[in-house]
């Protein structure tokens, strides 16, 4: 409730890293703004290579934060210009770049009860253990609704023929239907 107000928009804000986890959830997130007549508030955050204690060690990182931060706005952009081109969502967007932690920087900037916060659910089989850690965060410790957007059946099958290309595996011409 810290950042309510009733005259403020809805907003739907979604987590962005590119993956193609993100591109889904970014896609979900512009559809339902538009069919809340939201906002659409898509959020890149990014932590320092070496975490923030790694930057605080070395005195060439602290010089390379205004790099990384201009870095992290850039593919911002080229992700939201790759998923929406020049047509845009449809509807009014407001990027934001986060330094941070990828959970709790999308909890506190979903932070109205009306606002709706989307993630991408991560991976399923045996990757699974290994990821959805910010969905996680996200359905545990939001105060708002958050919509867990589940992978796209595509990113399955790129990551099947991305083993089958990194194993020197034939393709099967069967298999592409």
């Amino acid at each position: 409730m810290s950042g309510y107000d009733a005259c403020a928009p809805v907003r739907v804000v979604v987590g962005v890293s590119g993956s193609l986890g993100s591109v889904t959830a970014l896609s979900r997130a512009a559809a339902e703004a538009r069919r809340r007549d939201a906002e659409l508030w898509p959020v890149l955050v990014w932590e320092p290579p070496g975490g923030e204690l790694g930057t605080r060690r070395s005195p060439a990182a602290m010089l390379m934060v205004d790099e990384w931060q201009r870095m992290a706005r850039q593919r911002l952009l080229d992700v939201l210009d790759e998923v929406f081109g020049d047509a845009g969502p449809g509807t009014p967007v407001h990027g934001l770049v986060v330094r941070g932690t990828p959970g709790l920087s999308l909890v506190e900037v979903a932070d109205r009860d009306d606002d709706v916060l989307v993630v991408g659910a991560g991976r399923r089989g045996w990757h699974r253990p290994f990821s959805g850690r910010v969905a996680r965060y996200c359905l545990s410790h939001a105060h708002c609704p958050v919509l867990a957007v589940p992978p796209s059946p595509l990113e399955e099958a790129l990551a099947a023929a991305h083993r089958r290309n990194s194993w020197h595996l034939p393709l099967d011409a069967r298999q592409l239907s």
